[in-house]
């Protein structure tokens, strides 16, 4: 949740100075990409409009409390996202001692979400968006293990970083063909019920459904990588160790188990006391 707030803050105004900023240059304009992008229609479409687009007659501009506070907002992102890298590797925090490659990383990010809507416009023909989820593979796996080797300060080396690569360009594919699918229903009815802030309230939730993603993928990777090197290392635990966490396992669950019934039975007792 911490890293879906911090994206939510850091990405919507850089969209939207981005924005102005280029369409003097070329026509780019990020809600008509979201739109495009998830087929919005209806009040989804309309609340992804005016969260994306200043006011008819207005023009953006930024002064130097702008650009302040949209550099703390951005860097508040990049900091949340290397604390992911340095408590799943289980290293010594940085903080703002790495904002340097923070920035780095922010214009990467920047690069790679060029990328990512040039392939999806290119290819997003088929109804999922299916060859563009699968071409992005090795771009997202790249663009994952050059993430966690400049955010850790490069304490992490990307051979070991590319287990969580790999598992996180997998499942951000998978999970992009599921967003294809649910968010445009997500948009439609939160901004029917809420207006622009029902906008806001499906980014959050998309938002945060990748997230989840990104945080499950580095847990994921750092044991394989674990693992791989055990056994590069010819380390193998003994039957007995691997039976006594099976156990150990089972036992776990079934007193889970247990307590959910237990709570189950006391709630339906006492629904059918009042």
């Amino acid at each position: 949740m911490a890293l879906a707030s911090s994206a939510l803050t850091a990405l919507v105004p850089l969209s939207i100075l981005l924005g102005a900023v280029l369409s003097n240059f070329v026509h780019y304009d990020a809600a008509e990409r979201i739109i495009k992008r998830y087929s919005l229609t209806g009040a989804g479409a309309t609340a992804v409009s005016s969260l994306f687009s200043p006011a008819e007659g207005t023009s953006v501009s930024v002064g130097i409390f702008g650009v302040v506070f949209l550099m703390i907002s951005v860097l508040s992102f990049a900091r949340a996202a290397q604390r992911l890298f340095e408590q799943a590797w289980e290293l010594k925090p940085l903080s703002v001692r790495n904002t340097r490659n923070g920035l780095w990383w922010i214009l990467t990010l920047g690069g790679y979400a060029v990328v990512t809507a040039s392939l999806s416009a290119l290819l997003g023909g088929d109804a999922l968006g299916l060859a563009a989820s699968v071409c992005a593979v090795p771009v997202t796996a790249a663009f994952l293990v050059w993430s966690g080797w400049i955010l850790s300060a490069k304490r992490i080396s990307r051979p070991d970083l590319l287990p969580f690569g790999v598992t996180g360009a997998v499942l951000t594919a998978a999970y992009s063909v599921g967003a294809t699918i649910y968010l445009p229903r997500l948009f439609n009815s939160s901004a029917a019920r809420y207006g622009v802030f029902g906008a806001v309230f499906a980014m959050v939730s998309a938002l945060f459904a990748a997230m989840l993603v990104l945080v499950a993928s580095a847990a994921l990777g750092r044991e394989v990588r674990d693992e791989l090197s055990r056994i590069r290392r010819g380390h193998r635990p003994s039957d007995h160790e691997v039976r006594r966490q099976w156990d150990s396992v089972v036992e776990q669950t079934r007193s889970q188990w247990r307590r959910a019934r237990e709570q189950t039975s006391h709630h339906q007792i006492k629904g059918s006391s009042h």
